[in-house]
């Protein structure tokens, strides 16, 4: 798991590695797409995706269009759901990545790694449970909330 690129251009080759190898094309808007997710160091809204894409480089339907495909590959993944809205993040195979979301001001901090990773395991003993059991297709999504140091008052 480790060494997968995080960020920068070693991640966006990355991800179009994967894209080519799970037999779809390379185009601008998926790579538009990718590049704002990996710029991200939080899970975003489609909406928050489209908006932060330069103008022009696709529309509204393509993105959900295009995440879809994505998570169908496990290129991304559904982050947390705040107030009915999935949030997606980019999966390139690195460090398993957690959120926390503060209830009273809503920013969304990552948990540390070691933390991340104790999670992670035990969520994929789960799912190889789930697997041993008949189901296939498994996968998960945890959420975290609290509230921030600093915003306690």
């Amino acid at each position: 798991m480790s060494g997968a690129p995080e960020s920068g251009p070693a991640a966006l080759e990355a991800a179009g590695a994967r894209l080519k190898a799970a037999g779809l094309r390379i185009t601008r808007p998926r790579m538009a797409i990718l590049s704002e997710l990996i710029r991200r160091r939080a899970p975003a809204s489609i909406e928050q995706i489209h908006r932060a894409i330069r103008s022009g480089a696709c529309d509204l339907v393509t993105v959900y269009r295009c995440m879809e495909a994505f998570e169908g590959i496990a290129l991304v993944r559904r982050a947390l759901s705040r107030g009915g809205t999935w949030l997606y993040a980019i999966d390139l195979g690195g460090r398993p990545r957690y959120h926390v979301v503060c209830r009273k001001t809503g920013r969304v901090d990552e948990v540390d790694a070691e933390s991340a990773a104790a999670v992670h395991q035990a969520l994929q003993a789960a799912e190889e449970k789930l697997r041993a059991r008949g189901y296939t297709a498994t996968g998960h999504f945890a959420e975290f909330f609290g509230t921030a140091p600093g915003d306690q008052a």
